[in-house]
């Protein structure tokens, strides 16, 4: 959820007329909750040499130019509202680290966020799976997915947004984000109850 709704209000009410120093608490008080977003969503391959702390920062400097217009019209509510300019900016350096070097950007997500996803996704059993089989069977199906089910996973289950954070956050309709929830749980539990056998002679 986001962080003191009616605090964020009233900062926003602040910085809407200009005040500086409203719009350093503001994205202050959203600091630790955007640097897991990017530490979650950093690829691997880029872990060693970027800091997300720089990224945040990056990202707090880019809604500092956009913040003030924000604040007078407020179109989503602020956490998903920078997010996405979080988000746009972990797309640039994908693009400028990897693609410049002719590698893939692949869905790098930690093998703590993978296994973390087959724990909390309802009907789906991690139990019947070992942990390094459940993490490469549960990696395996997040790149099967379509691009737009992959993101609402991510939001809910590792961001733990609520519904309506995740429509905001993505530009969808809460309708759309439980349909593209619930094929995506059900996709993921098939990966995870296909017998061994199968999975290898699949692959």
């Amino acid at each position: 959820m986001d962080t003191s709704s009616s605090d964020t209000d009233l900062l926003l009410t602040r910085v809407s007329g200009g005040d500086l120093q409203a719009a350093d608490e503001l994205l202050k008080r959203h600091r630790p909750r955007l640097r897991q977003l990017v530490r979650l969503r950093l690829d691997t391959r880029l872990a060693a040499r970027i800091d997300p702390s720089d990224v945040v920062q990056e990202t707090f400097a880019a809604a500092h130019q956009r913040l003030t217009e924000y604040a007078r019209t407020r179109p989503i509510a602020f956490y998903p509202w920078l997010r996405r300019i979080a988000c746009d900016r972990l797309a640039d350096l994908h693009r400028h680290h990897l693609l410049a070097q002719r590698r893939s950007v692949t869905r790098e997500v930690s093998d703590m966020s993978v296994s973390h996803l087959a724990n909390v996704m309802p009907g789906v059993n991690a139990e019947r799976v070992a942990r390094s089989e459940l993490i490469d069977r549960v990696r395996e199906a997040l790149n099967e997915l379509p691009a737009n089910a992959f993101e609402v996973l991510m939001a809910r289950f590792i961001e733990r947004l609520s519904i309506r954070e995740t429509a905001e956050a993505l530009g969808i309709s809460e309708t759309a984000v439980k349909s593209r929830q619930l094929r995506a749980i059900q996709k993921l539990r098939t990966r995870l109850e296909r017998p061994t056998a199968e999975n290898g002679s699949s692959s």
